[in-house]
Formats: structure tokens, sequence, C-alpha cells
């Protein structure tokens, strides 16, 4: 694989506006009442700053080409996936506020797992409104090798796992519905979302994906259910394995301190992403 480490250190700076509309949007989503905030709920801020490529520059996958000449670099491993990511929320956004985002590639790994070579890239998001700094983010961006007959990325267990036991869980069933409108939300084209021929004969998974980010909004918006009155600070997650639609998953909670450890799993007991929200 060839040596990206001169990448490290690039930047760039976008602008955008904290509209209320795709707010509105999320608020729908996640199946809320519908009314127009007066602040960028957690995780809001996700649906600024939406990917701009002209449709020339889209690739096969959906994704800008890898060589569009935007900020990442030109990596050879066809399939890219956002496996997870750190957030603290430094203060409030306010509906209608100027927003400005440096993002920085803070590092690049390369790594050989069961499913062949990876490489990651770290992205660093630092997002201010009106001039003071609201949002401090690291993105983990995750580069696969093609997928192969039977890849192990979508292998499940053969038998069913003994759930961990949860404080709150509430089960969610994925359609085809709910992963395009959060892909219209966020402008996201990639194939594997809602082209269930490329997802399967292309990609190698068994249906079409569930968005990470959008595991990442319900399990946090879980937690927000669960404790009222809940002000994240911080907010992580890791994606370890896939979730197909059409396959109810549960969103799973424990409180620890003033927040919780959250986990989606799906039917065989699975743990398929993990995250924790501190106050």
């Amino acid at each position: 694989m060839d040596d990206f480490s001169d990448w490290v250190g690039r930047s760039e700076t976008r602008h955008d506006v904290a509209t209320a509309a795709p707010l509105v949007g999320l608020a729908a989503l996640l199946d809320h009442e519908v009314a127009a905030p007066a602040t960028v709920p957690p995780l809001g801020h996700w649906l600024y700053f939406l990917p701009d490529a002209r449709q020339s520059a889209i690739g096969d996958d959906g994704h800008p080409r890898r060589d569009d000449g935007g900020l990442l670099p030109p990596v050879p491993l066809p399939r890219r996936m956002w496996a997870g990511g750190r957030v603290e929320f430094l203060a409030p956004i306010a509906i209608g506020a100027d927003l400005a985002r440096v993002t920085t590639i803070e590092a690049i790994r390369a790594k050989r797992g069961a499913s062949g070579d990876l490489l990651f890239v770290t992205l660093r998001h630092d997002i201010a409104a009106d001039g003071v700094p609201a949002i401090r983010e690291e993105q983990d961006l995750v580069y696969r090798a093609a997928a192969t007959a039977t890849p192990a990325l979508v292998a499940a267990p053969a038998t069913a796992l003994a759930p961990e036991p949860a404080e709150a869980a509430r089960r969610v069933t994925p359609d085809p519905i709910l992963l395009f409108r959060y892909s219209a939300l966020t402008f996201n084209a990639h194939r594997i979302h809602y082209d269930r021929d490329y997802a399967r004969d292309v990609e190698g998974y068994a249906g079409l994906v569930v968005h990470g980010p959008l595991i990442a909004t319900l399990l946090l918006d879980h937690a927000s259910r669960e404790i009222p009155g809940l002000t994240p600070a911080r907010f992580s997650f890791r994606a370890e394995a896939p979730l197909i639609d059409g396959a109810a998953f549960d969103l799973c909670l424990t409180r620890e301190g003033s927040g919780a450890r959250l986990w989606a799993r799906d039917g065989t007991g699975r743990t398929t992403m993990r995250a924790e929200v501190t106050a």
C-alpha cells in the first residue's frame, strides 16, 4: 500500500449556516413531535457541511472519486466506512448561527485484518458558531479491500449469544424508508444504503447497510429518552459489525454516573456498536 504519511496535517475550512429545516427532518426521522428548535441538538451538526461534489465527480460507489483532488488521500482500497468517532460539545449552537469547520487529517494508519488490508484515517473537525468554539470531533474512516465471496464482515454468529444485560432497551426495525430518509438528510450517496444489488453483489453485504452515524444518533436519542434533562458533554462510538435492513436490533443502555454506556445489539445477541455519553 502507498505511504500516505505526507497527507497528515492537511486541512480545509468550510462554512455553513445552522438552519432549522434539517433538524425538523431529523426530529421526524427519530419519531419525535416536530417543532422548530432554538438550538442544534447533540449530533445535529452532522446535518451541516454536507458533501457537494459535482455529479460528474462521483464514483461507482456513490462517494466522490478518489482522484477528485479533495482533502482525503487517493486510497486504492475500494470500500470506505465511518468506523467511529469522539465528539465534545463545547457550547450551544443557536439556529441561524454562522458555522465554520476546520477539518484536519490527524492520523493515517495501515493494518492487516481478517478481511485483508485496512487503512484508518482520523479526521479532526473544529466547529465554531458565530466565532465561538462549539464542537470538537474526531472521526475515524476505514478503507477496506474488495469483498470476497464470503466476506468475514457480514458473517454472523452461528448460534444466538447470551445478550449483555441492559437497564433499558428499545427495539428498532430498520427498513429502506428509514435508510433513504437518513441518506437524504445527510446527502449521503453511498450505494450500500439504498442499492441492494450493489450492496450484496459488489460490497458483499447481506442487504442494505444501516448507516453508522444513524445508529450512533439513535443510541444518543435513546439516552436522551431514558435520562431526562441529559446534556451531553462528550459522546463516543465505535462500530464493530454491520446492521442490515429488515433485521430488528436493540438500542441498549446502562447508566454510569451522570451519563450512560450504550450499545446496539442485533437479533443474535451480538453487539454491533458501542458508545458512551457523559454529561
